[in-house]
């Protein structure tokens, strides 16, 4: 399998049981419903760390253009991969969006909550204020930057005991989780443009009974605010450690 096909499918795979555990606790007539906040936070923490898993091997797993931007900023990844690896990450965040429509396909229709649906495939703000929303977008995707490449240190691994491989995804996921818990309230804690964008595309395409808009007027603080802050704890990370 080729890097950029693994990006799709591992971003793909993020969001088919991130957005799944979103849908199980929004949903009407869930085995979930009302579930509440520390569900999604735990589940979207298992699914990154099973996308994680999946694809490291092949793609080192960014699954998230933020990430992708971050590394390539400080040196740390080819630049002329970049646009591969982005537009991979959003396909895959759109194929994972319409995955979970498929999962949870007769509980749109009893659902009434055009909030709740559209929660299922893309964030938004408790309370809209664009500046606060943005602030928060970036101060938790640059500490999502500064604890990926922190845990991937080679100060923080044992030589020749495949940390890295064995362990470090599942870190990494404990990592969303608690990024999730600490700075998810705001705004439901996107830290990643393709997770936001591919399934809001998704949302927006997809015959959802009563699905009302999909908030694109919100939607590029998801992207834009993930970006500077995968830029902003790459440098911080490249200066201080």
């Amino acid at each position: 399998m080729s890097a950029t096909l693994a990006e799709l499918f591992g971003t793909m795979i993020l969001v088919l049981l991130g957005d799944g555990v979103v849908a199980n606790v929004l949903l009407k007539q869930t085995k979930g419903n009302n579930s509440g906040w520390i569900v999604i936070t735990a589940g979207w923490g298992l699914a990154v760390a099973i996308a994680v898993y999946c694809t490291n091997a092949i793609s080192g797993a960014h699954l998230n253009p933020a990430v992708t931007l971050g590394l390539a900023a400080i040196g740390k990844f080819d630049w002329a991969l970049v646009p591969g690896y982005i537009g991979a990450q959003v396909a895959g965040g759109f194929l994972g969006g319409i995955l979970v429509w498929l999962a949870y396909l007769p509980h749109w229709s009893v659902t009434t909550d055009q909030g709740a649906k559209l929660g299922v495939f893309s964030t938004g703000p408790a309370i809209r204020h664009t500046v606060g929303n943005l602030i928060c977008e970036i101060i938790g995707t640059a500490m999502l930057m500064f604890g990926l490449l922190a845990i991937l240190s080679p100060a923080n691994l044992v030589p020749n005991s495949g940390w890295d491989k064995g362990f470090a995804p599942a870190i990494v996921g404990m990592l969303v989780g608690s990024i999730g818990l600490s700075l998810g309230g705001p705004t439901g804690y996107s830290l990643n443009p393709a997770r936001d964008l591919g399934p809001r595309l998704a949302h927006f395409v997809l015959p959802i009974p009563g699905k009302g808009g999909s908030d694109w007027g919100y939607s590029w603080i998801p992207v834009i605010g993930p970006i500077i802050g995968a830029v902003v704890g790459a440098m911080i990370y490249k200066a201080v450690w």
